[in-house]
């Protein structure tokens, strides 16, 4: 009895020592949350290029086959109104991508772009966030941002141009019924085909070897899948070409042989992807078009189920938030243009789900955001605090809570210094400046932008309303068009 009252006492002297020294240690300040290994979520990111917002037939894309894209709609949450901000060249996607990789608003990223390397030695790229929190990082498919994907993420396999190469012949297309050089399944002209196998297909498999391998870990991973499609060239296997009869396609509601703007706006004869189809555009021109665009995506869903069955296969489908959205839309025809280069809805808005544990199935979100808006998500649910150079806002509170107000009070849109946009969740207002044109929707009773209002009397107090929304948006994103002289006419 003696000996064992001598052992407890020994034990409890020990512990009580450990404590003491432990109690002297310094101890390194804890600048973020840090989430046991075991149960932080696994975080994939699904990104495409040139995808509209409606090009998912759950989305109402009712002749586009996505039954795996439709999959991630019936089993998260939608975001309806998500919009990139817009562009300061042709290339949208890069700014887009480098907002979202920065999490900086449009002119400021531009500004850090000559000086990334700083930003990365400040581990302020989102995947350097990411690992910091524990996460291994993987990434394949598109990058377009002007610094080393390698130095950024622990593993990168297939990093892709800003798109497949172009051919002489996959332009100002097609003339006619009997312009059949050109075809989407022909793998001598490159692009999508170029090394042998689709794009596609490829990063699939990259995924799914990465997945596979990550299931033998405990650690958490993020995965950035940034595919090339469906951006043109436009290009997929004949078999799903054949799933859309071109006579059967239907045309935008907005369908224009010409644009009147098209030159003040930047989207001219002389810009390239309006080049894709003939000057004035045609009916069928525009529907041989959507047909390829459609089957691009169509094969680009395809690849996403074999992503998708991965995850289920490895047991980690539970414990994994998938966060899907594009780089901005494409026209495609509305309007008479073919680009992204425009401040309306299906050059601007792509489509945005966030499926995962406890999120809602099946629901909608109608209050606007920005697709960026997914890094700062990703971020609460790897428990980063966001950094002070992050401008985008997490969407758990509004999934949590469908009656929250949106995170902003309007949507700024802008295209180099020739077009900017605002709107709220009712009006909004496009001014091309070359053109001292100023446009006014109602998106409420005209979603396909094809009635001006601006002239209308009853439209001068909402124009006032949304110039001073203007004035100050631009402000807060450090604007370098000064457009305060024009807007005082109003």
């Amino acid at each position: 009895m003696i000996k064992k009252a001598i052992s407890i006492f020994t034990l409890l002297s020990a512990v009580l020592l450990v404590v003491v020294i432990s109690s002297n240690i310094p101890r390194k300040e804890v600048t973020e949350v840090r989430p046991v290994a075991a149960v932080k979520p696994n975080i994939i990111v699904i990104f495409t290029d040139d995808q509209r917002y409606n090009t998912l037939h759950a989305l109402g894309g009712d002749q586009v086959i996505t039954p795996n894209l439709d999959g991630l709609v019936k089993g998260g949450t939608t975001f309806t109104h998500a919009f990139n901000m817009g562009a300061w060249h042709g290339a949208v996607c890069v700014a887009s991508r480098a907002m979202l990789l920065t999490g900086m608003s449009v002119w400021n990223v531009k500004k850090q772009e000559a000086d990334y390397a700083s930003l990365a030695a400040a581990d302020g790229f989102w995947p350097q966030q990411m690992k910091r929190a524990g996460y291994e990082t993987y990434m394949s498919g598109k990058w377009h941002v002007d610094t080393d994907a390698g130095k950024l993420f622990d593993h990168v396999s297939n990093i892709r141009p800003g798109m497949p190469n172009q051919t002489p012949q996959g332009y100002n297309r097609p003339l006619s019924r009997q312009d059949t050089v050109w075809q989407p399944w022909k793998e001598e002209f490159g692009g999508f085909w170029k090394g042998g196998k689709h794009w596609s297909e490829v990063l699939a498999d990259d995924a799914v070897g990465y997945i596979r391998d990550a299931s033998k870990k405990e650690s958490p991973f993020f995965m950035y899948l940034a595919f090339n499609a469906p951006h043109d060239p436009r290009q997929a296997p004949k078999r799903w070409l054949d799933k859309y009869p071109v006579d059967q396609i239907k045309l935008p509601a907005s369908y224009l042989d010409d644009y009147p703007y098209k030159t003040e706006m930047g989207c001219g004869t002389d810009l390239r992807d309006e080049q894709l189809a003939p000057f004035p555009r045609t009916p069928y021109a525009v529907k041989k078009n959507i047909q390829e665009y459609y089957a691009s995506i169509s094969y680009m869903d395809e690849q996403v189920g074999r992503i998708l069955d991965a995850l289920k296969k490895s047991g980690k489908m539970d414990n994994t938030y998938i966060l899907f959205t594009a780089d901005h839309g494409l026209s495609v025809g509305h309007h008479g243009l073919m680009g992204k280069q425009s401040m309306f809805d299906h050059s601007m808005r792509p489509p945005l789900v966030i499926k995962g544990p406890a999120i809602p199935k099946g629901e909608k979100r109608n209050q606007q955001v920005y697709l960026q808006d997914i890094m700062a998500t990703s971020y609460e649910l790897a428990g980063v605090r966001k950094p002070e150079h992050v401008f985008f806002n997490s969407l758990l509170p509004l999934v949590k809570d469908a009656k929250k107000p949106g995170p902003y009070t309007e949507i700024y849109g802008c295209y180099m210094n020739l077009q900017r946009m605002v709107r709220t969740e009712r009006y909004k207002m496009i001014i091309y400046p070359a053109a001292s044109k100023i446009l006014l929707f109602d998106m409420l009773k005209d979603p396909q932008e094809m009635h001006d209002i601006f002239a209308n009397t009853s439209s001068k107090k909402i124009l006032k309303e949304l110039k001073m929304r203007m004035l100050e948006q631009q402000k807060m994103m450090n604007d370098p068009l000064d457009l305060s002289a024009f807007l005082n006419k109003i």
